[in-house]
C-alpha cells in the first residue's frame, strides 16, 4: 500500500511539471486541489526535501524536485514495463509528439497519423509549434517526441534524421531572375526557423533581410506571393508537387537554404519507444529528398 502511494505521489509530481499548476493538476486527476496539494506534500514528508518553490507564483519545482522528477520518471517507467511484461499487451498510453510548423504539411501528417494507428492502444497529443519553444518543452518533460528544425551549418549532430532544403518563391509573372536582394519578403514572424535561416543565408552574402508581410498561415503567405507582395519560402519537397498556381521557384545561385531535421527523444519512452520509433520511421521516409 505504502508503494502504491509513493507511485501516486510521483505521477502527480510528474503531471504538476507538466502543466505548471496544482489547479490544473486538480482538473485533470480528478481531485480536489488541496488533495494534489498533500499528495506532493507527502513526498516531500517522506523525502526530507522541498519540491516545490512556494515563494514563486506559481510554484515551480526547487532543484531537488526536478532531480526528484527525472529519477522518478525512471521508476514509474519501470513499473509500467513491468506490468506490459506480465500481461505481454502492446504498447499503450499517451504519446505527447510535437511538430516544428514548418513541418505541418499534410504529407508528414499523414505519416504520423498512418504510424500511430499501428497502436490501437496509444492516443497522440501532437503540438506544433516554433522548433525553439518545443526543444524548451521537451527539456522540461513536457513532450515525449519532438521534430524540429536547426538552421546551423553543422552537417552533422545527434537526432538529425534528415534535411529540408527550402526554395524561394515569387509571383509567376515575377518570373525565375526576381532579385533576391531587393525585393520584400513574406515570412512568418520570429523565431520562425526558416526565416532565421534566410537572415543568415543573406548576411553572408553582405545584405539584409527586408520583411515586406508577417504572416503566421503559411496558405494566407503563398497568396501573398502569388499577388506580387514578395517573395516567400517554400520546401523543395512541396515545390515538386506541383499544387502551386500561380508560383515560380526563383534561381538564388550560392544561396544556401536548408534546414536539418532532428528529432529528440524523450529517455523515460519505455512502454511508447516501439511507437516513438515507428514515428521517426515514418517522418524521416517522408521528409526525405534523396
Amino acid at each position: 500500500m505504502f508503494w502504491c502511494l509513493v507511485l501516486e505521489e510521483l505521477k502527480t509530481l510528474a503531471l504538476f511539471a507538466e502543466e505548471g499548476s496544482i489547479q490544473k493538476v486538480a482538473q485533470r486527476l480528478p481531485l480536489t486541489q488541496p488533495a494534489v496539494t498533500r499528495q506532493i506534500q507527502r513526498l516531500e514528508e517522506m523525502l526530507g526535501t522541498e519540491l516545490l518553490d512556494r515563494r514563486l507564483k506559481p510554484s515551480r519545482l526547487t532543484p531537488a524536485g526536478v532531480e526528484v522528477l527525472a529519477r522518478g520518471k525512471d521508476i514509474l517507467a519501470a513499473v509500467d514495463a513491468l506490468r506490459l511484461f506480465a500481461k505481454g499487451d502492446e504498447p499503450e498510453g499517451l504519446l505527447r509528439l510535437g511538430l516544428a510548423h514548418g513541418l505541418c504539411d499534410k504529407a508528414v501528417a499523414t505519416a504520423i497519423a498512418d504510424a500511430v494507428a499501428r497502436f490501437p492502444k496509444v492516443s497522440l497529443r501532437l503540438k506544433s509549434g516554433w522548433s525553439l519553444e518545443l526543444a524548451d518543452q521537451h527539456k522540461r518533460g513536457q513532450l515525449d517526441l519532438a521534430f524540429i528544425l536547426d538552421g546551423s551549418n553543422s552537417k552533422a549532430g545527434d537526432g538529425v534524421v534528415g534535411t529540408e532544403p527550402l526554395g524561394i518563391i515569387a509571383a509567376e509573372n515575377a518570373g525565375r531572375q526576381a532579385d533576391i536582394n531587393t525585393m520584400p519578403w513574406v515570412l512568418s514572424p520570429e523565431p520562425c526557423d526558416a526565416r532565421r535561416r534566410l537572415a543568415a543565408a543573406l548576411a553572408e552574402g553582405g545584405h539584409r533581410l527586408m520583411v515586406g508581410a508577417e504572416i503566421q498561415d503559411s496558405a494566407l503567405q503563398i497568396d501573398w506571393v502569388r499577388r506580387g507582395q514578395g517573395l516567400g519560402l517554400l520546401p523543395t519537397r512541396l515545390l515538386r508537387e506541383k499544387l502551386w498556381e500561380g508560383i515560380a521557384l526563383v534561381d538564388a545561385p550560392g544561396l544556401e537554404l536548408a534546414l536539418r531535421i532532428v528529432v529528440l527523444r524523450s529517455p523515460h519512452l519505455h512502454l511508447l519507444r516501439e511507437v516513438a520509433d515507428a514515428v521517426t520511421e515514418a517522418v524521416t521516409a517522408t521528409v526525405r529528398t534523396d
